[in-house]
């Protein structure tokens, strides 16, 4: 299985930062020692036109020219330089490059990604460009034949609710947008995905579970997609200091499980970014995406056996 990394273009933070900047370095060790034939990749950046799929050009011009407000990089979290530029670009690659191998093999994964509060015009909560809805809609324009829409399904079960996706692609009805959240989390004013499901703070494995099997039911019952980009938050955990929920590592392996053999059933590949994750113990959240990507790949090979 391929996964994209980016973490050797690290963000200069201020010290005490809350950004666990680390953890992509981290999960990428963690995540060859597990899967020792992991094939590790280094993405291209996303280009100014890729970007302007999904964002404005007036924005993209602003982050790139370092001319973000004062106001733009505390909504971001990140103070502006050519680092976080270059980063941004490079998580939105991997997941473009995620996207274009898991329709070729099965599965890959974006190290890092899952930038689900970034808008068509501005950034927040610690993302700058929205690499999914920009590589939802590449897939689109690369895919497309007259007759044949290409159709994507944005599975968020980040602990935070996906509002820059739902905002950007609301208009859309070839991506289905799913958001699976703590109810009473950030961000606080909620954007209309086409299927959210808000958890009460405290849920623990058994009810969230519950609540996922539900809702992969209806998106299949609504909507046929021909690829899935699977945001896999680690911060539903217990252990994290931003999620207000309850699930284990244990439940949380159930989660992915779940996710791919609904996509193995169907036949339908599966794109998986990173997104959240800040538990107190840095390396509980690094083994939980760990541990994603060690599904992923047991999952990428029972997709070629059955498909390929």
């Amino acid at each position: 299985m391929r996964a994209y990394y980016t973490d050797k273009f690290v963000l200069p933070l201020p010290p005490g930062h809350r950004f666990p900047m680390q953890k992509y370095r981290m999960t990428r060790e963690l995540a060859l020692l597990n899967v020792p034939d992991l094939e590790l990749l280094e993405p291209d950046a996303a280009s100014d036109g890729q970007l302007a799929l999904a964002h404005t050009p007036e924005y993209i011009q602003r982050v790139t020219t370092g001319n973000l407000s004062d106001s733009e990089q505390r909504e971001i979290g990140f103070p502006w330089s050519l680092a976080m530029v270059e980063r941004s670009r490079r998580s939105t690659g991997a997941t473009i490059a995620a996207c274009r191998s898991a329709l070729q093999s099965g599965v890959a994964a974006n190290l890092a990604g899952g930038t689900h509060h970034a808008y068509a015009d501005k950034g927040s909560g610690f993302c700058v460009f929205n690499d999914a809805a920009v590589a939802a809609r590449l897939m689109q324009a690369e895919h497309y034949f007259p007759g044949r829409i290409f159709r994507v399904a944005i599975v968020d079960l980040d602990v935070h609710q996906g509002n820059g996706t739902a905002a950007i692609l609301k208009d859309d009805p070839n991506v289905f947008t799913l958001s699976l959240h703590g109810e009473k989390n950030f961000p606080f004013r909620k954007e209309a995905s086409d299927l959210d499901l808000a958890l009460p703070d405290g849920t623990g494995d058994a009810k969230y579970l519950q609540v996922l099997e539900l809702a992969l039911q209806q998106l299949f019952e609504a909507f046929t997609p021909d690829l899935i980009i699977y945001l896999a938050g680690a911060d539903p955990y217990e252990g994290d200091r931003l999620g207000r929920l309850k699930l284990t590592q244990a439940g949380l392996a159930k989660r992915d499980v779940m996710v791919f053999q609904a996509a193995l059933k169907r036949g339908i590949p599966v794109a998986v970014a990173m997104a959240g994750g800040y538990g107190h113990v840095i390396e509980e959240t690094c083994r939980i995406h760990a541990q994603t990507i060690e599904l992923a790949a047991d999952f990428s090979t029972r997709f070629v056996k059955k498909f390929r």
